[in-house]
């Protein structure tokens, strides 16, 4: 079963490729690059990010956004094996809240069982080449043997390198559900009876500025202050990701983590109480960390959730499909680290429905996904559960447009969904 999953993983074969797509998403793309004095730009690392945004059965809708660190093959993974997990049956319409957040948990924990599963040969190999290589000997005093096991290990320590954080959005039985792993970020924008836009974070990052996260890790017998003093673990400000064997296998050896009782850094989801989608008007947005930071330095901490909401209700007023919304307002926060000559952030996706928008989400690397039920001049509106007559609807207060009222539908990396 491993072999076989690793193949599937290695020739990039989705497992869900029978599974239909969400038509009412866009998807926006913007490269990864890093712009220099002259102001050339050249791309600082190949994408390393994934995503999906599927339609299940009985009015269920799946989105999801992964930002992938030191290579891409646990996103990838990851976007493709859980949805098997999620739309292949496990959902009924008869499953409670409990029974849903418990679903998605679980799917977290098997999708990163099997992924270790997919490299546990070459983590044997990789253990077998170290107890064969002398201690303390530079790559020039290797015998030719020994340094072709050098040349090997290093093979294998890139092979099974790498990681991935994660926000997804499940819409099941007319409710939202958003499971978190790392430092993506979900909002849920709703109108309200007067024009204007309620904008909800839902959730934080998993990062050692998270009081709840520290608490998790003290609980474990870390060190409080250093965890808050260095920042990154391993590399990474998460504190829950998915892969990255480093730090669930062998963090004893990371002096941050070496006195942990059990393994710190884990890739269960933070799961937020669903929110009814039962009336709402609006749109949800998932955003990945890349995009995150490049608003919140052009903005501030503060203000970075409500300009983000303010250039999407911006773009729904003026382009005419989420798929243009989702790649203009990809390329305006592009934009503000091209004048600061900072590396442009990568992927969101924008699932959204009008009566209640989708989402939006976004990782570091350059794709963008809109997702929005938005039909003009209509006499009505086909939604997952039905026909809605339309009204001209005001996006964030400012110019009316025919704009269905948007149901928070799905999730993704800058995924729009109305309708």
């Amino acid at each position: 079963m491993a072999s076989q999953r690793r193949q599937m993983m290695q020739s990039h074969q989705s497992w869900t490729d029978d599974l239909p797509l969400c038509q009412m998403c866009g998807v926006g793309t913007a490269p990864n690059c890093t712009y220099g004095p002259d102001g050339k730009d050249t791309q600082s690392h190949p994408n390393e990010d994934g995503h999906f945004r599927f339609r299940g059965e009985e009015g269920c809708f799946l989105y999801g956004v992964f930002n992938g660190f030191d290579g891409s093959r646990v996103s990838s993974f990851v976007s493709q094996c859980l949805t098997a997990e999620l739309l292949l049956g496990q959902l009924k319409s008869t499953h409670t809240d409990s029974d849903v957040r418990r679903i998605l948990s679980q799917a977290f924990d098997v999708v990163e069982k099997s992924y270790f599963e997919t490299i546990g040969d070459a983590l044997a190999e990789k253990a077998t080449i170290i107890s064969q290589l002398p201690e303390g000997v530079s790559f020039h005093q290797l015998s030719p043997q020994s340094q072709k096991l050098s040349e090997r290990l290093k093979d294998l320590e890139q092979e099974v390198s790498g990681g991935a954080t994660a926000v997804v959005a499940l819409i099941h039985n007319n409710k939202l559900y958003i499971a978190n792993v790392g430092t993506n970020r979900a909002l849920l924008c709703k109108s309200t009876s007067d024009g204007q836009n309620q904008v909800i974070q839902i959730g934080r990052p998993h990062t050692t500025e998270n009081e709840d996260e520290l608490q998790r890790l003290a609980g474990l017998g870390l060190d409080v202050s250093g965890l808050r003093q260095a920042a990154l673990i391993a590399g990474q400000s998460s504190t829950r990701r998915i892969g990255d064997y480093r730090v669930k296998y062998n963090y004893t050896d990371i002096d941050l983590l070496s006195a942990a009782k059990n393994k710190p850094i884990i890739a269960e989801p933070e799961i937020q109480a669903s929110q009814s989608l039962e009336g709402v008007t609006g749109f949800l947005l998932l955003m990945s960390e890349g995009l995150i930071k490049a608003l919140e330095s052009a903005h501030g901490p503060e203000q970075a959730n409500q300009e983000m909401v303010a250039m999407v209700a911006a773009e729904l007023a003026q382009q005419g499909s989420l798929e243009a919304v989702a790649q203009s307002v990809v390329e305006r926060v592009s934009g503000y680290t091209t004048m600061s000559r900072q590396r442009t952030p990568g992927v969101p996706l924008l699932p959204s429905r009008r009566r209640p928008s989708a989402a939006v989400t976004t990782p570091t690397q350059g794709r963008c996904e809109v997702r929005t039920h938005r039909e003009v001049n209509r006499v009505g509106t086909r939604w997952a559960g039905g026909w809605e007559k339309t009204r001209p609807h005001r996006v964030g207060g400012g110019t009316p447009t025919h704009a269905h009222p948007h149901r928070v539908g799905g999730g993704e990396t800058r995924h729009t969904h109305t309708g």
